[in-house]
This record gives C-alpha cells, sequence and structure tokens, in this order.
C-alpha cells in the first residue's frame, strides 16, 4: 500500500535535497455522512499550513462521468444495477487519475482524495457484486500510499442521511458497507480512526497518522 520513496522525496525536497520524483496519494474512505470530507478538507488545511503543497478531491470526480454518476445514480431513490454502478465509478476513476492525481502527483505534491476504489469494494461489494471482479476492473487505478477510514456506526449515519435525496440512506445498505469496510481494516488495506468523537479530536488523529506516516518513511 504504501512507497518509500514518494514520502521519502516529499521529506528530502523540504530539507533541501534535489530528488523529485512524484508526491504522496492519500485517501479518505467512510460511510456516507460519516465526517470523511470534513476531515479530507482539515487533513489538505492542516498539511498546508506545515508548509506541504497538498489538494483536494474527490470521487465521483469533477470530470463529466463524475457529474453524470452524481445527477443520474446518486440522487434518485431507485437504485441502479450495482454492475452498471461498479462500471461507471471504474471509468470514472480512470479519468480521474490520469487527469486530476498523476499530473499533480508529478509535480511532487500530496493528493488527498475523498472516497477512492474502496468505496467501490464496500458499496457494490455489499451489494452482493464480486470483490474480486470489482478488483479486476479497477486495475487501472493507482495505489494509494495511505488509506484512512472513518469509522462511524451505521445508526448515527443513517441519522445524519434523514431529509438527504441519496439512494444510499437505508440503515441496512450501510450496515452491510461497514462490514466490507471493516473487512479492508482487517487485512490492512485501510487505517481505522475512531469517528464517533468531537471533529477536532478526529481531525487531530488523521493529521498524527499521515504525519507518522510521512517521518517514517522520510527515513529510508
Amino acid at each position: 500500500m504504501s512507497n518509500g520513496n514518494v514520502v521519502g522525496n516529499i521529506f528530502c525536497e523540504k530539507a533541501g535535497c534535489h530528488v523529485k520524483e512524484r508526491g504522496m496519494f492519500i485517501c479518505i474512505e467512510g460511510l456516507d455522512a460519516s465526517g470523511k470530507t470534513t476531515h479530507a478538507h482539515r487533513l489538505v488545511r492542516n498539511l498546508q499550513k506545515r508548509g506541504f503543497e497538498a489538494i483536494y478531491t474527490t470521487e465521483p470526480s469533477a470530470g463529466e462521468i463524475g457529474k453524470f454518476i452524481r445527477k443520474y445514480v446518486l440522487q434518485r431513490r431507485k437504485r441502479v444495477p450495482s454492475v452498471v454502478e461498479a462500471l461507471l465509478f471504474a471509468v470514472d476513476r480512470v479519468d480521474h487519475v490520469e487527469k486530476e492525481i498523476k499530473p499533480v502527483l508529478q509535480e511532487g505534491k500530496i493528493v488527498v482524495s475523498d472516497r477512492y476504489v474502496y468505496s467501490s469494494l464496500a458499496y457494490q461489494g455489499a451489494a452482493g457484486l464480486d470483490t474480486k471482479w470489482i478488483e479486476e476492473i479497477n486495475e487501472l487505478a493507482l495505489p494509494p500510499d495511505l488509506a484512512i477510514y472513518i469509522d462511524v456506526s451505521a445508526e448515527v449515519v443513517v441519522r445524519r442521511l434523514r431529509g438527504r435525496r441519496s439512494v444510499m440512506e437505508r440503515l441496512e445498505i450501510q450496515r452491510k458497507v461497514q462490514e466490507v469496510y471493516m473487512r479492508l481494516v482487517k487485512n490492512g488495506s485501510l487505517i481505522p480512526v475512531d469517528g464517533n468523537r468531537p471533529r477536532g479530536e478526529v481531525s487531530k488523529d488523521v493529521l498524527t497518522i499521515v504525519l507518522d506516516f510521512l517521518k517514517s518513511w522520510g527515513k529510508h
């Protein structure tokens, strides 16, 4: 999941070295309304305050495919077939990586993505799709260097989603999605952060994880 050269180059550059290959790619995951967007934005601001060049991006992306997904897939009461969801997100992800993420990484900056491939594994996997197949159609997705999961209970999430126009607001859906996310935590793909606490505490923990990761790889 991680790349020692990536983070090492960031610290090397800040220390005055001339080695610069590419930046660092971080993704923040979580259930809908878990606070992941807030914490992704806060992480970017906190990194910028410490002198890092960091940018925020999100999935669905700001591209044409991402806009289509937001309008015709997510903002509806009846869910489209999960296969359609998975394929659309995979195509948008390739577009997102090529047009937004890679160019920024090549400039040596840090990219913080609000959702990434783990969301497809969790949401479409929870809908019954084979996660191996989801991984296959996302083969071109750039592996993140660090992936963090904001863990909030499904019950809390559903309360927060009430009144929103979303196909994901049902409790049983969120519980199944959370189960997949926790499997990803157990296999080491995601680092969990308890999101059932005040925002300041959660943001502090997220920042600490990122800074510790940067420091540990900076020693290589």
